[in-house]
């Protein structure tokens, strides 16, 4: 599903069946119980951008983009009335807080990403600047695309925190931020960490992750090669404006042929002239691209978190097994020649039976704790695995989906386009005949 600027998409935002698991996890934070925050299908739609110039807290001028979110009741369409919609202002800084929250409450989903904040990979006559008009309108669709993905997602869709972006305008950030989402987000470096220490990682989860890796890199060269492209392409038919100038001032010298050159000149200032709108409906398809480089962050996303997972799911099998083996040197009264308890015993002596059993009984229950808090990891892992893989599953086909609509429908247009330069020139043979 991409949305486009006249985007029918309808979202529907209501119940849907979570297993046990994700229910008990995320109850605080998803819907459900119509008694609780009433559900109902809504339309939502990102209806336009408006640039606004305010004073910041060092009294300096500080101007920045809002967009207009409006969501109105689904059934309103069928029912052939049109209500005014309920409407409010976002930030794009408020949409990253939203989608920032969404990763961290929810790590086994590939979460759907914003557009790009700046413009990456443009060609040369395309501006980078973020207050740019056809840029803005651009991030507009984009933004309106995000909110359609989590509004159609099974889970995200659920959640109130996710309800209330959309309909309260004031108070919404306070009540993110009272989730303390931010505490729990995990750091880089501990992440960073588990992929280098993990002992035994999940290889389906390790192609994953070098699959986003290998997709990232491919998507970037298609944009890099389309830029490229589209710069040559921009050159070729403002040159045929060129054959246009050349092909009017030919006609003012000529009597016989004069018709003619002036008529095959019209029709290549109109074919140079319609470069532009050939090369704004690519932007289109190649924000699509875009979407799926910046999904690739997303799928890695829940890779990094299963190996963070099990590295401290084989952090606490570890902590187990060394509390077992010192329980085991208490009981037989071995110790290992070289650990730190045999050097103690062998500077300062044998501990006594009333030490000996004091420790015992220490240790008895940090291996019980051990044991509960590595049945918890094991238990948080495999819910994690399955949930996060059906997650990927529904990714993959997705994205399948809408790439290859994305491509086809690029081919048809370079086809489109093709054929127009072949009618253009035809047009030019008509003319050169008839003089």
């Amino acid at each position: 599903m991409m949305a486009d600027t006249g985007s029918d998409e309808v979202a529907v935002i209501g119940n849907t069946d979570l297993t046990p698991g994700e229910i008990e996890n995320n109850i605080k934070n998803t819907m459900g119980d119509q008694e609780i925050v009433p559900l109902r299908k809504m339309e939502i739609n990102v209806a336009e951008a408006e640039k606004r110039t305010v004073k910041n807290a060092v009294n300096m001028q500080e101007t920045y983009t809002v967009y207009l979110i409006e969501t109105r009741p689904a059934e309103a369409a069928s029912e052939g009335t049109n209500p005014t919609p309920d409407s409010l202002w976002r930030r794009y800084s408020e949409f990253e807080i939203l989608r920032n929250y969404l990763l961290v409450t929810y790590p086994y989903v590939v979460v759907p990403p914003l557009p790009e904040k700046r413009a990456e990979f443009v060609w040369h006559k395309l501006s980078a600047d973020n207050m740019d008009p056809d840029f803005v309108e651009r991030r507009r669709v984009g933004l309106e695309n995000f909110l359609l993905r989590v509004a159609s997602h099974p889970v995200l869709s659920t959640d109130t925190i996710f309800f209330s972006f959309l309909t309260e305008e004031n108070g919404w950030k306070e009540a993110v931020l009272e989730t303390g989402f931010q505490a729990k987000a995990d750091s880089r470096l501990k992440a960073l960490n588990a992929t280098f220490r993990v002992k035994n990682p999940d290889k389906r989860f390790a192609e994953m992750k070098h699959y986003g890796d290998e997709l990232q890199s491919v998507i970037s060269q298609l944009l890099r090669v389309r830029a490229r492209v589209a710069d040559r392409l921009y050159g070729v038919y403002k040159v045929h404006g060129n054959y246009g100038r050349v092909f009017s001032e030919w006609s003012a010298i000529e009597k016989e042929m004069g018709d003619g050159l002036q008529s095959a000149g019209h029709h290549m200032d109109a074919y140079a002239a319609s470069v532009d709108d050939i090369l704004e409906e690519e932007e289109h398809y190649a924000d699509q691209l875009k979407e799926y480089l910046f999904y690739t962050d997303a799928l890695r996303a829940v890779c990094r978190k299963h190996e963070l997972m099990q590295y401290e799911l084989e952090a606490a099998a570890q902590d187990l097994s060394t509390k077992k083996q010192q329980q085991e040197e208490l009981a037989t009264g071995t110790v290992r020649t070289f650990s730190l308890k045999g050097m103690t015993s062998k500077l300062f002596g044998q501990e006594t039976p009333e030490q000996r059993e004091t420790k015992m009984k220490v240790l008895e229950g940090q291996i019980q704790e051990g044991e509960d808090a590595l049945k918890e990891k094991n238990t948080e892992c495999d819910e994690f695995v399955r949930s996060a893989w059906s997650e990927i599953e529904r990714f993959k086909d997705q994205k399948n989906h809408d790439l290859k609509e994305a491509l086809i429908s690029y081919a048809i247009m370079q086809i489109s386009m093709c054929k127009k330069g072949i009618q253009v020139w035809s047009n030019a043979k008509e003319c050169f005949n008839k003089m």
